[in-house]
C-alpha cells in the first residue's frame, strides 16, 4: 500500500529537508539572540526542533544531541494531557518534568508550539533550554546532594504557557515565585515562546507553498531515509555480539564506589541492538538518566560510525533497537533524582565505542573528559536575589587511533560553549586570573588530548596512558589552600578567595614512543 510519502519527488524531498532545516536554523538563532541569561546567551545550552504531531523529529538544530531523545518524550507527555483538538494557534506549551515529560532534568525546560494548519494540528516547533535557577536546594537547582527530584527545583508537568499568543498568568506567577533568578527564567521562556512561535509561522509558509499533504510527505520521507541509509551502513558491519563496558568513579558518587554502564552490541543484518541490561542499579545521588536519553546516545554514537553529516532527525532513533532494565542507572524508578546525567550519558557512549572498537576502527577511542558544569552564586546586601553564574568549563577528547584528541572542548554528547571572560567579568562579581590549558592532563600516548575529582580518571586505549583526574581547589599555592571534596558539601567563598577549577583529560592511545 503506497502512503502519501511515496508519491513525492526526490527534489521536493530536498526542497522540504533544506527548508526545515533553514527554519530550525533559524528559530535557534533567534534563541540565542534574545536569551537573557548567559547560559543561553553565550554557553548556548539549549535547542530547537520541528516534530510531527505525534512527536517524531523532522529536523533539530543539533547543538545537543541527547535532545533527539528528549523532544519526542516531551510531546507524548503533552498528548498525554492535552488532545490535539484542544490546542489553536499562539498556543505554548511548557513541560520540565523528567518523568511526565521528557526533560533531561528540571532546569531544561521545554516549550512546545503547535503548528495548526486549515485548522489542524500539522506538527510541533519545540525548544528545549537550561535555566539558571529553579528553586531546589542550592542556586542553580543542580545539587550533588540531592537524592529525590523534589530537590531539584520545581516540577512542571506539561501546561498551557501561552493561550492565543499572550501569556497565562497563573502560571508565571508560580514559575517568578520559585526562581532566585526570576527575571532571567521568564525572560529565557519568553525568548523561547518567540523561537517556537517563529518556527511555527515559518512551517505554515512552507505549507502554503508545497502543499500541507506535500510538505508531510517529504518530511516521513526524510526521517525513513536517515533510517535507511543508518541500516545500509549496519549491513557492512561484522555479524556478532560485542561487549564494552565503561565506568563513573567519582568520591561524590555512591560514596566513591565506581557505577558501571554495561553494554552488549548485537549486529545481525541490517539490524544494531544495544543492550544494557547489565549496567549498575540506579544511584542515590543525581547521576541517574531517563530511557529517551539513552536512546538518544545511541543514536549519536551510530552518526559518529557512519557519516556524522547525517541529518538529525527520527531516523537516527529508529534504526536503534535498546533494552534498559528498570530500576537500572539508565532507567531509574521516580523519584530518582537526574540533574547530574550528563557524566552517565558520556559513560554509555564510552561503553558503546569501547564494544565496537573491536571490529570497527572509527570506534577506536580513547575515553573523554566528563560532562560537567559548575555553580557559582554570589549574594550581594543591594540584591534581592543572588547572581547565579552557571558555567560549561571545556575538557578534552580521547585521542584516536590515527590522531590526538581535541583539547579545551565538551566531548561526545556534552555540547555547548565556553562564556568568554569579558562577559563573566561583566556581568559578575569574579576576575578570572587564568584560563588556559592544564599541563600534562592528557594521558601520555602515541596520540594524547589534554582537558570534581575522579578516582577512576579516563581511559587510555592500548598502551595509552589515562587522562588527568581533574580538581577544584581553594587558594591555590597559599597557607589557604584547600581541595575540595565531595564530603565538603557547598563551599562559601570569601572576597579575594582564588578557585582553581581543573577538568579531567582525555587518555591517550597507543604506547609511548
Amino acid at each position: 500500500m503506497s502512503t502519501v510519502s511515496d508519491t513525492v519527488d526526490a527534489v521536493t524531498v530536498e526542497v522540504v529537508s533544506q527548508s526545515l532545516a533553514g527554519i530550525v536554523q533559524e528559530m535557534q538563532n533567534s534563541l540565542f539572540h534574545t536569551g537573557y541569561s548567559t547560559i543561553i546567551r553565550e554557553s548556548r545550552d539549549a535547542s530547537c526542533a520541528i516534530l510531527d504531531p505525534v512527536g517524531r523529529v523532522l529536523s533539530q538544530f543539533t547543538v545537543l544531541p541527547l535532545h533527539l531523545g528528549a523532544f519526542p518524550a516531551c510531546v507524548e507527555g503533552l498528548l498525554q494531557f492535552y488532545e490535539p483538538q484542544d490546542m489553536a494557534d499562539g498556543d505554548a506549551f511548557l513541560v520540565n518534568h523528567p518523568y511526565f515529560g521528557g526533560s533531561p532534568h528540571a532546569p531544561d525546560m521545554a516549550v512546545l508550539s503547535p503548528i495548526m494548519v486549515d485548522g489542524k494540528l500539522f506538527g510541533f516547533s519545540a525548544s528545549i533550554a537550561h535555566k539558571s535557577d529553579i528553586y531546589g536546594l542550592v542556586p542553580g537547582s543542580s545539587s550533588g546532594q540531592a537524592r529525590e527530584i523534589f530537590h531539584e527545583g520545581i516540577m512542571v508537568p506539561p501546561v498551557r504557557f501561552y493561550a492565543a499568543g499572550q501569556p497565562v498568568r497563573e502560571v508565571e506567577t508560580i514559575l517568578r515565585a520559585n526562581s532566585r533568578t526570576p527575571e532571567l527564567v521568564l525572560g529565557d521562556l519568553r525568548g523561547q515562546v518567540g523561537a517556537t512561535g517563529l518556527g511555527a509561522v515559518r512551517v505554515r509558509g512552507l505549507c502554503a507553498k508545497h502543499g500541507t499533504g506535500t510538505v508531510a510527505g517529504a518530511a516521513e520521507q526524510l526521517y525513513l531515509l536517515t533510517e535507511q541509509r543508518l541500516r545500509a551502513a549496519i549491513a557492512e558491519w561484522p555479524d556478532g555480539e560485542f561487549k564494552g563496558s565503561a565506568v563513573l568513579h567519582s568520591e561524590g558518587l555512591e560514596g566513591g564506589h565506581p557505577v558501571w554502564i554495561r553494554v552488549r552490541v548485537r549486529i545481525d543484518g541490517r539490524n544494531a541492538t544495544f543492550d544494557f541490561s547489565e549496567s549498575d542499579d540506579q544511584v542515590t545521588g543525581p547521576y541517574n538518566i531517563r530511557p529517551p536519553l539513552v536512546r538518544a546516545v545511541c543514536s549519536y554514537a551510530l552518526k559518529c560510525l557512519v557519516d556524522p553529516d547525517l541529518p538529525s532527525n527520527q531516523g537516527l532513533t529508529l534504526a536503534v533497537d535498546m533494552q534498559v532494565r528498570q530500576g537500572s542507572v539508565l532507567a531509574p524508578r521516580m523519584p530518582a533524582p537526574v540533574n547530574t546525567y550528563m557524566p552517565i550519558a558520556n559513560i554509555v557512549a564510552e561503553a558503546i565505542f569501547d564494544a565496537l572498537r573491536g571490529p570497527l576502527p572509527q570506534a577506536r577511542i580513547a575515553e573523554s573528559s566528563r560532562g560537567v558544569s559548575g555553580t557559582l552564586s554570589h549574594f550581594s546586601p543591594d540584591r534581592q536575589y543572588p547572581h547565579v553564574q552557571y558555567e560549561l568549563p571545556a575538557g578534552a577528547v580521547g585521542a584516536r587511533a590515527d590522531r590526538d584528541g581535541v583539547s579545551a572542548s565538551k566531548s561526545h554528547v556534552a555540547n555547548g560553549t565556553i562564556t568568554p571572560v569579558e562577559i563573566i567579568e561583566s556581568e559578575f562579581p569574579v576576575e578570572l586570573v587564568r584560563f588556559e590549558l592544564v599541563p600534562d592532563s592528557g594521558g601520555a600516548g602515541q596520540f594524547s588530548a589534554r582537558g570534581g575529582h575522579l578516582l577512576t580518571p579516563p581511559a587510555g586505549r592500548e598502551g595509552g596512558l589515562p587522562g588527568g583526574s581533574g580538581a577544584t581547589i581553594v587558594n591555590p599555592g597559599t597557607l589557604q589552600e584547600h581541595e575540595v571534596a565531595a564530603v565538603d558539601g557547598n563551599i562559601c567563598l570569601k572576597a579575594g578567595d582564588v578557585l582553581r577549577r581543573e577538568m579531567t583529560g582525555g587518555g591517550g592511545y597507543g604506547a609511548t614512543r
